[in-house]
Parts: structure tokens; sequence; C-alpha cells
């Protein structure tokens, strides 16, 4: 892979807050041709660099629990828990930690009860050895939107 220089940086900059820019708009704010830009692009995503576009939802209802669970792995990598994960809904982004835990997984779930049967499902997966739940009171610094 290519060095990233300064318009790969501003590309990628605008891009991780409005995924949905039309090429033509995001040439003219970086200062080069549709056609330059769509090439870094291209090259941007065939590097790995770009993984993918999504919609970043966020919390849409007041009265949804967030939750941390804080998992130990029987042994890594544990491919097969990363699939129940991406099945819940409630899964809100999945980080594989170093240290004493493997994965941070981030959920939001509309009650305790459902947050007591998720964390239940995910517990008895054979490769979880341990998983620890924090419930989030506040959030003092987002700086994810």
């Amino acid at each position: 892979m290519r060095e990233l220089d300064a318009k790969d940086r501003d590309i990628l900059a605008i891009l991780s807050k409005e995924a949905r820019i039309p090429l033509k708009a995001l040439a003219a704010r970086i200062g080069l041709s549709r056609s330059a830009t769509t090439e870094r692009v291209a090259q941007l995503e065939k590097s790995g660099v770009i993984r993918g576009y999504r919609a970043d939802i966020g919390q849409m209802d007041e009265g949804l629990v967030a939750a941390l669970l804080l998992v130990t792995l029987v042994r890594t990598p544990s491919i097969g828990i990363l699939d129940q994960l991406a099945r819940h809904a409630e899964v809100r982004r999945v980080s594989s930690v170093s240290g004493q835990l493997d994965l941070v997984v981030e959920v939001e779930v509309p009650s305790i009860d459902r947050l007591n049967t998720m964390r239940d499902a995910i517990a008895s997966h054979p490769g979880v050895e341990d998983l620890t739940t924090l419930i989030v009171l506040r959030r003092d610094i987002d700086r994810t939107s």
C-alpha cells in the first residue's frame, strides 16, 4: 500500500462523517477532479483503508439501557463468538482488546430483562470463559457523533 497523503486524509475525514456524500461533492471539497477522487477512493477501498460504508445509528430511544460486556475467552481467536454477537441487533460495537480481557462488547437494549437474556446467551457459548456486565449510567464525553 502506498503512503497516505494529505488528500487521502481529507477524503477519509470527510467520508468518516459523511459516508453518503456524492463523489462530485467530495471532489469539490478536496480540490480534485471527480475522476481523480474516484480513483483515490477506489485505491483506499482496495488497500483496505476503507473497509465499508455504514449508517451509524445513534440512540433512538431514551429508554434504552446501554451496557458494556467484558468477555474473557477460553482461547483466541474465537470466530464462533463473533458470529453469535453479530446476530444480536443490540450489539453496537465489539472490540478485541489486550490484557486480561479479550472482548469489549457495547450493547443497547430496551430493558434489563433483555440485557439478562442476551448476557446469558453469550455467557453460555462454549468459547466464553467469563463475562462481566457494566451498565452505562451516562456518557460524559462522546466523540462518536
